[in-house]
This record gives structure tokens, C-alpha cells and sequence, in this order.
């Protein structure tokens, strides 16, 4: 079967505290013998929002792998579906959680690479106002983008993650959107494209990255004991089925962050707020 991708370029940040660089090299060698056919180009990151910007100019039909955790991935797939190219986008797990790979995957990347066969995946759209983002697993509201946003200060690895989480657990206030001209108050909003995120938390039984909409992952406000009980559910047993939709709209009352993909985003006052899915918007290998 012929390859709809005619070369590789493999993005990582250099300056990652993960291994993304050796990754990198090592899929390039790899490539290099099992398909020697097909030219790879290694492009290290130069700033952050570089990997955006590098998959925004690329032209023709390249595969663009992002060597990289959610959010180094969630800069890829951005910029592909703002550009005009045809390019196909693929992660190599090298990040913290790497919860679209892990629940996406189906064998290494380097077979996937080299047999060549390509599938269609729904991509999240996020507008708000005039401005458009676009996710391929999640886009949280609430306690997600707190912790992250304490992880990015407190670091990353597990003693220290497990005591950043309770400290922003602790801090937490809840949020108030407006829903159809109703102020409605949450302690969580999650919308899902897959099933998994934090590497632990089933958030949605049944949800799938193909199936042309997007799950909708609430927790209204209430005791911090019964959002804690909620997080240990999703942690043990997920919280089961949870509704499908397409679209999801509301306006910010308050200055709030969201988390796409891992990536944190301010949202200003009175914001106005649609999430949708874009059935079939990524073209991928697994």
C-alpha cells in the first residue's frame, strides 16, 4: 500500500526534561532501516509555540510527528488544522501523562510509520469569541486547569505531583458559566474526545476519538469531600457513560483558565464560548 505521507519531520523540544530528543533520533534510525525510502527531517523546537508554527509552514504531504507529551502534541495538531496543508500528525509518547497516545495507540509508532496506513480522527474545536483552538483529547474547565497550572510551578514526578494536586485541591473555588442565559456553577467541566486523562481517570465509558462527537463530563458545585469522592471514582472505576454531544456553548461571568490538551489558556470575562467537533479533522497513523 503506497503512503499518503511523502517524508517525516519529527518535532521535539531540546530543552524537554524528558528523553525527546534521543526519542527522536532513535525513531529517525530506526526509519533509516525499516524505510530508507522515505526522507525524515529532525526539527527541534526553538521557543514555546514553535512545534505550531513548524506544522503550520510545512507544505505537500508530510507526516508531522510530535516527540512530546499532550500539550507538545496539542501544538501540532493546532497547526495542522489551521494550515493548508495535507500533512498527517502522529505522537511519540515522551511527556508526562501522554494520555491520547496511550489510549489512542495501537502498536509502536514506528510500525505504524512504516506500514503506512492512515485513519481519520475527530479533532475538538474550541472558538472563543473570534479565535479558534483546536484539541485532540480534552478541554477542561474547573480543578483541571488549576492543578495543571500548579504542576507547572510545583513540578512534575509522583511524590511531587500527589502533593501539588492536594495543595490546588485545596485552594480551589468553584466557577459559574452562563448556559443558555442560565448561571450555572461547576466545580468540574470536562469535554472529552477520548475515554482517559491523567493517566489514571476513565472519565467517559464508551467514548472514542472516531465516533463524531465529544462526551460532556460535569461535576456541579458541592463539598470538596464529594469532588474528592468523585476524582477516587474516576481514578478506580471511571464514572461510567456520560452524554454525547456535538456542540456545547456557554459565556465565562468570571476571568477563568481552561486546559487543551494539557496546554493552559486564560479566558477572559464575558467570553463567549463554543466547543464543537470536527468529525474526521486529523488524519493519523496508530
Amino acid at each position: 500500500m503506497a503512503r499518503s505521507y511523502d517524508r517525516v519531520v519529527v518535532v521535539f523540544n531540546p530543552h524537554s526534561t524528558g528523553d525527546a530528543q534521543e526519542r527522536a533520533e532513535e525513531l529517525k534510525s530506526g526509519l533509516a532501516e525499516r524505510a530508507a525510502d522515505l526522507p525524515v527531517e529532525l526539527r527541534p523546537t526553538e521557543y514555546a509555540g514553535h512545534a505550531r508554527v513548524i506544522a503550520g509552514e510545512e507544505t505537500g504531504t508530510p507526516l508531522i510527528v510530535s516527540v512530546s507529551g499532550d500539550g507538545g502534541y496539542n501544538e501540532v495538531v493546532d497547526g495542522v488544522m489551521k494550515s493548508d496543508n495535507d500533512a498527517v500528525a502522529a505522537v511519540l509518547a515522551a511527556g508526562n501523562a501522554n494520555d491520547h497516545r496511550r489510549v489512542v495507540g495501537r502498536r509502536p509508532l514506528l510500525d505504524a510509520i512504516v506500514d503506512g496506513t492512515t485513519e481519520k480522527l475527530d479533532v475538538l474545536r474550541m472558538t472563543v469569541d473570534d479565535e479558534v483552538r483546536y484539541a485532540h483529547s480534552y478541554i477542561g474547565l474547573g480543578i483541571t486547569p488549576v492543578v495543571a497550572l500548579e504542576l507547572e510551578r510545583g513540578g512534575k514526578g509522583s511524590i511531587r505531583e500527589v502533593l501539588t494536586t492536594v495543595r490546588a485541591f485545596s485552594r480551589f473555588h468553584p466557577f459559574a458559566i452562563d448556559v443558555d442565559g442560565r448561571t450555572q456553577t461547576f466545580d468540574s467541566l470536562v469535554f472529552a474526545n477520548i475515554a482517559e486523562m491523567a493517566k489514571v481517570a476513565t472519565l467517559a465509558e464508551g467514548a472514542e476519538p472516531d465516533d463524531g462527537v465529544f462526551e460532556v463530563v460535569l461535576i456541579p458545585h458541592r463539598s470538596k469531600l464529594r469532588t474528592a469522592l468523585s476524582a477516587a471514582r474516576a481514578a478506580l472505576g471511571g464514572l461510567g457513560p456520560q452524554p454525547s454531544v456535538r456542540e456545547y456553548a456557554f459565556t465565562t461571568i468570571d476571568p477563568m483558565p481552561a486546559q487543551i490538551d494539557g496546554e493552559v489558556l486564560e479566558l477572559e470575562a464575558g467570553a463567549r464560548v463554543r466547543v464543537d467537533i470536527v468529525p474526521g479533522g486529523l488524519t493519523t497513523v496508530r
